[in-house]
């Protein structure tokens, strides 16, 4: 055989952590789709295994129980790091181990990234920007976060995640890739994790009162989850030069209440909409600057909100018909 043959034989090998979450489980699909080797690393303590129960029998595809605050010995050529609690009810239940997930989490993926010399994708967040003074949000933007709030556990986690991916970057020269994620929704979110879309479809369903926060006035941009995993893939693909941060989203704002109008006459519902206080820390508007992304990556959402959302309650149909 001759030399760089055996290139031909082999399939790039990609981890993903958080691979059995809501959007890591849909990367593993279409990474595995196109014919790559994926370790799916979670520690299920917001994954679901029926996310992924569906791709246990492909030979191409591993499921690795394992938390990343602790560090993980193995050989990929790409790391996807999405690992870490996302909706405020599951990342304040435990706050510090949200915060380790980013910080000690982080460490330990870019450690591993620089021992194999792998790229590595970090999902960051919308959430670095905290309750934004500029409007729509451009990666310039440093953001306006309280630092010893309830959602700090989070948002400043993300924040110092994406610190030690650039200090990494520039001190190892690692090949990086930072995506800050913002509200996407999609078939197999996390029934309790108090998001607004799972939240008002599965009220809807059950012809339960809406609950709307405030007067409902405060607008989010919501992204189809197959649009944003397109997102991702592309962005992990572009030139080693190309590090982000990149908005990742969908422009098209909407206000709460008027979302939850949408699904009471999607749904044919017969609930109602209930009002209660807004949290503390919750933004007031919501909504990214794509331009990075469109002429970066050559990407923008496709998908209509009124298609995504009957995909998305085509899934909690079938979940309520079987609990």
């Amino acid at each position: 055989m001759h030399k760089g043959e055996f290139k031909h034989f082999t399939t790039k090998r990609i981890l993903i952590t958080g691979g059995s979450g809501f959007i890591g489980s849909h990367l593993c699909e279409q990474l595995l789709s196109q014919g790559y080797e994926i370790i799916c690393c979670d520690n299920f303590y917001t994954g679901q295994k029926q996310n992924i129960y569906h791709l246990l029998n492909n030979p191409k595809f591993e499921l690795l129980r394992h938390d990343i605050t602790f560090p993980l010995y193995l050989e990929v050529d790409e790391i996807y790091n999405l690992a870490c609690p996302a909706s405020p009810i599951h990342y304040q239940f435990d706050p510090v181990q949200t915060l380790k997930t980013c910080v000690h989490g982080s460490i330990n993926m870019l450690g591993l990234a620089k021992r194999i010399k792998a790229k590595i994708f970090q999902a960051s967040t919308s959430e670095v920007y905290g309750d934004p003074e500029i409007h729509p949000q451009p990666e310039t933007y440093w953001g306006k976060v309280n630092p010893i709030g309830p959602r700090s556990c989070y948002d400043e986690g993300k924040r110092c995640a994406e610190t030690l991916f650039f200090d990494y970057h520039r001190q190892h020269k690692l090949e990086i890739k930072v995506g800050r994620i913002f509200n996407t929704y999609g078939p197999r979110m996390h029934p309790n994790d108090g998001r607004v879309v799972s939240n008002f479809i599965l009220q809807a369903l059950q012809n339960k009162p809406l609950t709307v926060y405030g007067k409902g006035e405060q607008t989010r941009s919501f992204c189809y989850v197959d649009d944003l995993v397109k997102a991702i893939i592309k962005f992990m693909n572009t030139p080693s030069d190309i590090t982000g941060p990149i908005n990742l989203g969908n422009p098209a704002e909407i206000s709460i209440l008027e979302l939850a109008e949408t699904i009471i006459t999607l749904t044919n519902s017969r609930s109602k909409i209930e009002f209660k206080p807004l949290p503390e820390n919750d933004p007031t508007r919501r909504k990214p600057d794509i331009t990075l992304a469109q002429k970066i990556l050559n990407w923008q959402p496709t998908t209509s909100l009124k298609n995504g959302l009957m995909q998305t309650i085509e899934y909690f149909e079938d979940y309520l018909k079987n609990l």
